[in-house]
């Protein structure tokens, strides 16, 4: 038996958990896919964000090429954290570059929340996935042998059949948990080394600042 005919002739807990194991499928996938592109689209634009800002002759040229190279709009906070100025009396106290310090940190957090968005809901999938098809597995088992016992047969063939309907959920636990998983392994390495290079440029841009404003 597939995991659709236990949907749709299944009883309401295993209709329940064949529809949780396909959003958590779906849910998945779409993450998968969205942030292989977004992340693919993050390191190519921020290399060219790099080049220009080592290239431009002044801050103004710099922050147009810094527009024109950043498409998604992914780390504009970034360079908008060099001209913004702090408001409110406590924050305009501060040194400058303690002031530049704290704004880039800020639009760090803010480029690191985007590009991570989704990770979490990967690590539960991963994590969860097999024990709801677990769940599925073990009443599948109950209702199979229920079902022998009030029919009086005990052959091998009476019984290895529901059984192994049943397990048909395990595997979809682990069908489902096992692309999530490595997933976030996977894009969990890249966005490491995204990491890294976003807070080079962040230096960079207070190192620049600083020595412009000298």
């Amino acid at each position: 038996m597939s995991l659709w005919a236990l949907l749709t002739q299944g009883d309401a807990l295993l209709r329940g958990v064949s529809i949780v194991l396909l959003a958590m499928s779906v849910f998945s996938w779409m993450v998968i896919l969205y942030k292989a592109v977004l992340l693919h689209v993050a390191q190519r634009d921020l290399s060219l964000c790099q080049a220009c800002l080592l290239q431009a002759p002044d801050w103004q040229q710099a922050q147009t090429q810094w527009h024109d190279s950043d498409r998604w709009q992914l780390f504009p906070a970034l360079m908008a954290a060099v001209h913004d100025s702090p408001t409110g009396a406590l924050a305009a106290s501060a040194a400058l570059q303690d002031q530049l310090t704290r704004r880039l940190r800020e639009a760090l957090h803010s480029v690191r929340a985007r590009l991570q968005w989704g990770q979490d809901g990967l690590a539960t999938i991963g994590a969860t996935a097999p024990f709801v098809g677990l769940l599925g597995t073990v009443w599948g088992i109950f209702h199979a042998l229920t079902n022998l016992a009030g029919a009086g047969q005990y052959t091998l063939d009476k019984v290895a059949q529901p059984v192994g309907e049943a397990l048909v959920m395990t595997a979809a636990g682990l069908a489902v948990a096992i692309p999530a998983v490595m997933a976030y392994n996977l894009l969990g390495r890249r966005l490491a080394r995204l990491d890294s290079r976003l807070e080079g440029l962040a230096f960079d841009l207070r190192a620049m600042a600083h020595g412009a404003s000298r």
